[in-house]
This record gives structure tokens, sequence and C-alpha cells, in this order.
């Protein structure tokens, strides 16, 4: 997701939202640690690992490259991305390759059974939202009452978490991050803006267009889109708890945030087509 800016003075408001959320991460770290600790889950160890590796990711990128926050963050992210988005692809292809495309989406296949690498990637990726959700809030990289991308975050460490809790539906989760390769070009974008590389008319810019909206349709919007439908198609075929409204619940607000996402993108390609074209009539 498209970070906040942020600085300068901050609000009451803010600043309790901040409290707020610095307050569930907090105890999510407590559940971690005695999940671990406690009940032997060494198996979560790997949330440990993914935080302590994406927090020495953004002190390399501090130290050797910039210390403006947003830019160190949108670099992490970008690394994270990047992991994420090649592990799925790999466990995909792993598990196409063992029991076929029919079986691979069957609903217990998807439910019941966790794809060699899927818990571990899970893993990795909840331990890098918590790494993020603390640097946003150490640099305040937000702004507002409820801000978005902290709430964002919080939802998929509570529906990642509970998965890797109770070990189920991690198929299922591992699917939607395949929209992580989308959110690679959107940090690129990011990146390429604040290095002062704002061409519009250069091939690279326009590559970049045309790989942010293919990778929005096909690796974040029609997924998202098949996975709601699946989820609905097979509903009765869950077993009564928490798993399944949690799903739909958690689906119905990946697909609300894709539509301002891609009402947000279409904003940013029109001012920058525009900003093209003033430029030419100067």
């Amino acid at each position: 997701m498209a970070r906040e800016s942020g600085g300068g003075g901050r609000s009451k408001k803010d600043s309790k939202a901040g409290a707020f959320f610095a307050a569930t991460l907090v105890m999510w770290g407590i559940s971690i640690f005695f999940e671990i600790i406690f009940n032997k889950r060494s198996e979560l160890i790997p949330i440990l690992v993914g935080s302590v590796f994406f927090q020495l990711a953004n002190a390399a990128v501090r130290k050797f490259v910039s210390r403006d926050p947003l830019f160190v963050n949108t670099c992490v992210s970008l690394l994270h991305s990047s992991v994420i988005s090649a592990s799925v692809v790999i466990i995909l292809l792993n598990q196409w390759m063992k029991s076929g495309v029919e079986k691979m989406f069957e609903h217990s296949q998807l439910v019941e059974v966790t794809w060699t690498w899927a818990y571990e990637a899970l893993c990795l990726s909840s331990g890098y939202f918590a790494y993020d959700q603390f640097d946003m809030l150490i640099y305040r990289l937000y702004s507002g009452w409820i801000p978005s991308i902290l709430v964002h975050h919080l939802v998929l460490l509570v529906c990642f978490t509970l998965a890797l809790y109770r070990k189920v539906t991690i198929n299922y989760l591992i699917l939607t991050l395949i929209c992580e390769l989308h959110s690679i070009f959107l940090h690129v974008r990011k990146i390429r803006r604040m290095a002062g590389l704002r061409d519009s008319g250069s091939m690279i810019v326009k590559a970049e267009w045309g790989l942010n909206w293919l990778t929005f349709v096909f690796a974040r919007s029609v997924p998202h889109v098949l996975i709601t439908l699946k989820l609905v198609r097979d509903a009765s075929k869950f077993d009564k708890g928490v798993e399944l409204p949690l799903a739909l619940a958690g689906m119905a607000g990946m697909n609300l945030l894709n539509i301002f996402l891609g009402i947000d993108l279409f904003n940013a390609y029109k001012k920058e087509r525009k900003s093209r074209k003033d430029h030419h009539h100067e």
C-alpha cells in the first residue's frame, strides 16, 4: 500500500491514534512471544526472523543510501514485496508441479493443508508488517485520526496470526499475497519520484506505468475477486467458526481497498500526463 507522508507537528488525534496502534502492536508482540516460549511454538520463530531482517535492511538503507524516513521505509517495503512475491510464485509453481491446478485449488487444500514453504512465507510477511507498523509509528509516517495504513497492517496482522496459530487457511492467505507483485511497482514509482525522476514521457516511466496497470489488474484485482468468489462458493464446506466470516470480511476489505487504490492510481496517471502536456506547451 502507498505510504502516507509524515513529519511535522501532529494533532492530539494523531497522537491518540499512534498510542492505540502502538498498544495493539505491543499486545501482538506479547502474544507471539508467549506462544513461542510457553507453548513451545518454534514454528513461529520466522515471524521474529522477518521482523529483525527488515529492521536490519532499514538500518542498512539509512546508513548507506538516505536518512529520509519515508524513503527508507519505501525501500524496505520494496524489498518485502520483491521477496514475498517471488516466494509466492515459487510456492505456487512447486505445488502446481506436484498436484496440478485442479487439486491445489480444492477447498480442503486451501483450508486444511499447508503447501511447502507457505507457513514460513506467511510468518516472514507477518514479521514485516509488525516491523513496518513499528517504523511508521516511530517516524510518524501516517496522518489522520484513523490512519488507513495502520488499520490495514493491524487487520493483516490479526488475520495472519490467527491463521498461523490455528494452522488453517494458510494457502488462501498465500494466494492473497500475489498482490505483492503489484506492490513492487507502487514502491518503484514512489522511489522514482522521490529521486526526482518525473519525466512521464521517458520509456522507463512508460514501461513502469504499463507494468503497474498490468499487475494491478492481474496480480491484485482479479485474484482478490476470484478468491472472494471461491469463498462464497465453498461457504457450505467451512466448519462453523470464525474462519469463513473473517475471510469474507477480510476479502471485502481488500476489494474495497483495491477500488480506492485503482482510483488513486488513475488520478496519479492523469496528473502525470497533464504535467507532461503542460511542460510541452511551455
